[in-house]
């Protein structure tokens, strides 16, 4: 059979993602009915229903639902080999790397203008990944991990541990008397969904009978429980290198009491076998900065 156009693969993928015409249509710039179109024209080549609608809505079918994820990955792969291209054109090359947001956000970025002044021929394209993936069906040339060394198929790098320290915001410190760490027994916390029992953790380590508050504010993100512990919604514990800033701004606070060590840390993944020249290169750019991190 004759492959259906990239037009028409682009709007099936936004709509499916999205599960909207309409927000597809704003993310490929064109109109809901021309989505809704080309969605059907692609079904009418493939023989069979990508989408069940539901009342104003569209759901994916099962079929439908298999082809998405496979084109994800497919056009994740294209637009990386055209960026490839892209940079080679310029005299450049590129590497894709997976990341997790906060990572990426709290402690990665802020160092890469140092990276690209000292490699200006290298291109770096960050995208967020949770979970480990195959490397095979999803090319990237590198990742950001946080667990254990349990990726298979995978070289894994060691980064750092995570020292787990529970900070506030100066004001909420100051009103609640936190320079007791009983007084953390009726102070609002914020708690990250993933590791809601971190709390608990801290309360054993620091001697404090009974069990923290479980009425406080929960994210999905450090990103988010650090901007609320900045806000003043709440005590929270959060690993040091993602607010080593704040601390030194004083924008935050530490409390009293131990740091909290997770049996986790962070890894550098790639593929087994030769490493090409840039992927060294940022291997040992990042080796420096955990150096200059430890001095």
């Amino acid at each position: 059979m004759r492959l259906p156009s990239l037009t028409h693969l682009r709007c099936f993928d936004s709509a499916a993602r999205h599960q909207s015409f309409t927000a597809a249509g704003e993310e490929v710039g064109l109109t809901q009915s021309a989505v809704s179109k080309k969605v059907k024209e692609l079904e009418a080549d493939l023989g069979f229903a990508l989408f069940q609608r539901v009342g104003r809505g569209v759901v994916l079918t099962a079929a439908g639902a298999g082809l998405a994820a496979d084109l994800a990955q497919d056009l994740g792969a294209l637009h990386n080999s055209v960026q490839k291209a892209v940079a080679a054109g310029a005299g450049r090359c590129a590497l894709r790397i997976a990341v997790l947001p906060t990572f990426a956000n709290r402690w990665l970025i802020p160092r890469l203008p140092d990276f690209f002044a000292h490699h200006p021929e290298i291109e770096l394209n960050l995208s967020t990944r949770l979970e480990p993936f195959d490397f095979a069906r999803d090319p990237f040339d590198l990742a950001i991990h946080y667990g254990r060394d349990n990726w298979p198929g995978a070289r894994m790098v060691e980064l750092f541990g995570e020292q787990m320290v529970p900070i506030a915001a100066p004001e909420l410190f100051a009103s609640h008397g936190l320079h007791d760490v009983e007084a953390l027994m009726e102070v609002p916390l914020v708690h990250l969904d993933s590791r809601s029992d971190a709390w608990a953790d801290w309360f054993c380590e620091a001697g404090l009978t009974g069990q923290p508050r479980q009425d406080g504010r929960y994210f999905d993100q450090y990103s988010m429980v650090i901007g609320a512990a900045v806000a003043g919604l709440g005590a929270a514990i959060v690993p040091f290198d993602m607010v080593s800033g704040e601390l030194k701004s004083g924008a935050l606070v530490p409390l009293p009491g131990p740091g909290l060590r997770s049996g986790k840390r962070y890894y550098l993944v790639r593929p087994h076998g030769s490493a090409p020249e840039a992927v060294q290169t940022f291997e040992s750019w990042i080796t420096r900065q955990l150096r200059q991190r430890s001095q």
